[in-house]
Formats: structure tokens, C-alpha cells, sequence
């Protein structure tokens, strides 16, 4: 049916096999590494700080669809840095996992609850102190059942004062009716050591979810209850929350409720705002010619309305958009954009470190936005985006993006992502610009020799990072790095930090 993506897992056919494929046997791997870096602090005039580094990882097939991870002692030199944001929001951003000790049958832990309700977070393990060691078992039990587990010690942090942690997560997933499924997780962050300001000695937190697939992917939704375990905590510390679809070719109706507890606290989940209540509804309807260059276009209304506790309203965001997708798969759309806030906390809208607005100051403005993604095929991709409209304290807020990419193939892919803030706002904030510019270059010279660079100029905090790894993969799985990385001040030009690492890494199979 034309309302769903390319693939949906709902049309899939059945594969039958002219004969039963084989069993796996078992397929034990072990990979370890070495590692030497360097480092030079310029801003606090250390170093060269020169360090070591062994340790290793081991995945072992327990099952054809089981498998159970081992590290020890890892290293995550050569994962991509994130891509930096112009950052005008009010609370904490969210950047996505790039560790792969995390990614592998990831969907079981990250999975759970949504975008900006998340019980679990792989990012705050290991972040701020050292991993010791980790285990973890994931895949399918049988048909019906899927499992994951895992056990991640952290060492104790000299530079925060932060105390060894154990992480431990459970999470079972049973299939239900056709498509369905029941999700339980267990979280529990346990201190083994005590230090000075870590907070308290454990937190934990436990959910449950049914996720709703009907057979033919016309509804589609999710209920889910959590609740947080913290020393002297005894109540508004859950989070109660869903939603429901209907998707037909020419309508989409969804509506979403959630609510958090003031008190709710996973530390290792992500939830940047507590003590509200939300809803979101959205309602499209499309229309698809059956000629011409047009695929499909509609109009789409959405909205995140916020309320306090009291159901008080705090917050809220309204699009009326039209969306036209064309044949070749580039898309535009138009947008008006309705924001209403009242502050619950003081807010620089600036955040450069000026004078901040106060606790129940109160705005509405209006902005029009134009985007347009072009066709997904070409060697030639890119996306532009535009908009013009008001901001806090009557202020106005222009903002440009620009995402660009170019396939030489098949040796070479460039991209560029550009974005523009322009901020006009009454004293003491004045006139801002920010420019967040990112060039990116990865090359193949041949089947093993690989070259990434990835370099980015952001105004906001006045910073300039270099990013730069060759990798040569001297065997199957089997890798030397050299990664480079460095930070500037932008304004006057300074190095603030320095680092170079060569890492070698081996994979053996049993």
C-alpha cells in the first residue's frame, strides 16, 4: 500500500527452503587491541600526556540467534565524534549511540519508550568513567521470545570524583497476536564504592510496554508504565504514557499522552523535562494523483501542547504544514509554525552565558519555515531549509540549513552541513549569529585502506574540532588506526587540546 515506507515488515513474504538450512555451529571470536596515544592540553598548559592501553572484546554464539558479548577494558577511539547543534533549547540534547559494544541487537534496551522518554540510555555508561568490564547476552530465545542482558562495570573517575558503578539491565520481549509484542525492563545503577558528591549509593528503574502492530499495519501503538527507585523517593516518581494510529492511504490520526512525575529519576535512562503532562495530536490527509510528477501531497496539523502537573498549560507548539512528495522521492513541504512558553526555570535564549529570562515569563510567537530534501538516488543529494519568524521576549529569529553530499563513486563521498541562526532580541541580548559549518570527507583508496576527515566550526561556543582516522584493514575484521583529533578557540585562535592514537585491533576465529 502507498501510505507505508518502501519496506514494511507487515507485507513480507514467506521464504521456503528446499531443504532445511544447516545448524550454525558454535562461533567463538575473539578480538583484542592495543592502543598508544598522546595528548597535549593547551588551555591548562599539561602534558604531553603519553597512555597505554590493552584490553579486548570476545562474542561467542551461543544459540543461532543468541549470542553473548564480552569486553574488557574497551577502547572507543575510533567512533565518529557527534555532530554538533546550534544549541537554543532549554533542556538537554540528545545524541545518538555510536559505541558498538551498544549497537548490536540495541533496539531491545534502546527501544523502549519513546524519543524524549527513554528508561534507558547507553550513553550514560562509561562517559565519565572508565569501563572495566561488560557482558551481554542478546537475540531471540525461540519464536515468541527475545532477551537481553547486561553487566557493565565502570571504574572510579579522579577527575569528577566519581565513584565505581555497577550497571545491570534486563529486558524480555514477548511476542504477542501477529505482529504485537510485551516488553519488560530492569535497570539498576548500584555504586561499589563511595565517593565524595556521587549522590546515591543505587537508582533503578523498572517498565512495562505493549507495543500494537495490527496484521495489516493500518494500527499501530504503544502503553507503557515506569517507575524509579531512589533512596527517600516515594512518590510522583513514574512516568504513564502512549499513543495510537490509524494509517490508511489517505488519513493519518495520531494522539499521544504522556505524563512524568516530578520525581521520577532514571540515571540512566533520558528524559529532559519532569513534573508535566503532554499531549500530541496529529491529523494528515493525502491525496495522490495518478499522473505527473506529484506521488502524493496533503496537509498535516500537529501539536505538542505541555502542562504541568496541575494541568496548567506551559507549553505549546502547533504545525499546519503541506507536504508534496514527488515521484522521484524529493520532498517539500511548507510550514507555520504557532509556539507558546512559559517559563518554568530562567533561560538565557541566547545560551552564551547573558542575563536570563525570569520564572513565569511568558511568550507566543509565529514562524514560516520552508524545507526541500531532494531525491535520495543521486549522487547529489542535499536538503535546505529556511525560516523566519519571532522569538522570546518579542525577539526575531532567523534560521538557514543546509545539508550537502556528492558521491564520487566509488572512491569518494564529500558533505558539507551548514546552519544559520540570526537572533534579534532586545537588550541586554542585542543582535547574535551563529554559524555551525561542518565539512566532511571520506575516502576508499582500496578495498582496505580507508580515510575519514570531519571538521567543525561552531560560533556559539566558539570552537573549532578536527577529526581525522585513517584505517587499514590488513585482514577480515581486523584493523590499524590512526585517529587525530583536536579542539581550537575560534576567537582569537588558540589549540586548546591536542590528541593522536594508534590503535591496533585483531579478530580471531575459534
Amino acid at each position: 500500500p502507498r501510505q507505508f515506507p518502501t519496506a514494511s515488515l507487515a507485507y513480507t513474504g514467506t521464504l521456503v527452503w528446499d531443504a532445511p538450512p544447516p545448524e550454525a555451529g558454535t562461533n567463538i571470536s575473539i578480538i583484542p587491541y592495543a592502543l598508544g596515544a598522546v595528548a597535549k592540553d593547551y588551555a591548562n598548559k599539561t602534558g604531553p600526556d603519553y597512555r597505554q592501553h590493552i584490553g579486548g572484546d570476545a562474542k561467542i554464539s551461543l544459540t543461532s540467534s543468541l549470542n553473548l558479548d564480552l569486553t574488557v577494558n574497551p577502547d572507543f577511539s575510533q567512533v565518529d565524534v557527534d555532530q554538533q547543534v546550534i544549541n537554543l533549547n532549554r533542556y538537554e540534547l540528545f545524541f545518538p549511540e555510536k559505541r558498538q559494544f551498544f549497537l548490536e541487537n540495541g533496539d531491545l534496551f534502546n527501544n523502549f519508550g519513546y524519543a524524549d522518554v527513554r528508561p534507558f540510555f547507553s550513553r550514560r555508561i562509561g562517559l565519565n568513567a572508565p569501563i572495566e568490564f561488560g557482558t551481554r547476552i542478546t537475540g531471540k530465545i525461540n519464536k515468541s521470545w527475545r532477551v537481553g542482558l547486561m553487566d557493565i562495570q565502570t571504574g572510579h573517575s579522579n577527575v569528577n570524583d566519581v565513584a565505581a558503578q555497577n550497571f545491570g539491565v534486563l529486558t524480555l520481549q514477548r511476542r504477542v497476536f501477529s505482529r504485537s509484542n510485551i516488553g519488560l525492563i530492569v535497570i539498576n545503577k548500584q555504586a561499589t564504592e563511595s565517593a565524595h558528591g556521587t549522590g546515591q549509593d543505587y537508582n533503578r528503574t523498572a517498565g512495562l510496554e505493549y507495543n500494537l502492530a495490527s496484521s495489516n499495519n493500518l494500527w499501530t501503538g504503544k502503553l507503557m508504565g515506569l517507575k524509579s527507585f531512589t533512596p527517600q523517593v516515594k512518590n510522583n516518581d513514574e512516568v504513564v504514557a502512549g499513543h495510537l494510529q490509524y494509517l490508511s492511504k489517505r488519513w493519518t490520526v495520531y494522539l499521544q499522552h504522556q505524563y512524568a512525575g516530578k520525581n521520577y529519576n532514571a540515571e540512566v535512562g533520558y528524559i529532559p523535562r519532569k513534573g508535566y503532562q503532554k499531549i500530541s495530536p496529529l491529523l494528515l490527509h493525502s491525496f495522490f494523483p495518478k499522473s505527473g510528477l506529484i506521488l502524493s501531497h496533503g496537509i498535516q496539523l500537529s501539536s505538542n501542547y505541555y502542562f504541568n502537573e496541575k494541568f496548567i498549560r506551559t507549553d505549546n507548539e502547533s504545525i499546519l504544514s503541506y507536504i508534496v512528495t514527488f515521484r522521484n522521492k524529493s520532498v517539500l513541504s511548507f510550514n507555520g509554525i504557532n509556539d507558546y512558553v512559559k517559563l518554568l526555570k530562567p533561560f538565557d535564549p541566547t545560551n552564551t552565558g547573558a542575563a536570563a529570562l525570569p520564572i513565569g515569563f511568558e511568550n507566543r510567537w509565529n514562524t514560516i519555515d520552508v524545507q526541500f530534501t531532494s531525491k535520495p538516488q543521486s549522487v547529489m543529494t542535499y536538503l535546505l531549509d529556511a525560516s523566519y519568524g519571532g522569538y522570546y521576549d518579542m525577539g526575531k529569529r532567523i534560521n538557514g540549513t543546509a545539508q550537502i553530499g556528492y558521491r564520487f563513486q566509488p572512491y569518494v563521498n564529500i558533505s558539507l552541513n551548514a546552519t544559520y541562526a540570526d537572533i534579534r532580541l532586545p537588550a541586554p541580548y542585542g543582535h547574535n549569529t551563529f554559524w555551525l559549518v561542518g565539512p566532511r570527507v571520506d575516502v576508499t583508496f582500496t578495498n582496505t585502506l580507508y580515510f575519514t576527515t570531519f571538521v567543525q566550526y561552531n560560533q556559539q561556543i566558539h570552537n573549532m574540532n578536527i577529526n581525522t582516522r585513517l584505517q587499514w584493514r590488513y585482514k577480515p575484521a581486523s584493523d590499524l588506526f590512526i585517529v587525530y583529533g583536536d579542539n581550537s578557540e575560534t576567537s582569537p585562535f588558540a589549540i586548546k587540546n591536542r590528541q593522536l592514537v594508534l590503535k591496533w585491533t585483531y579478530w580471531w576465529n575459534i
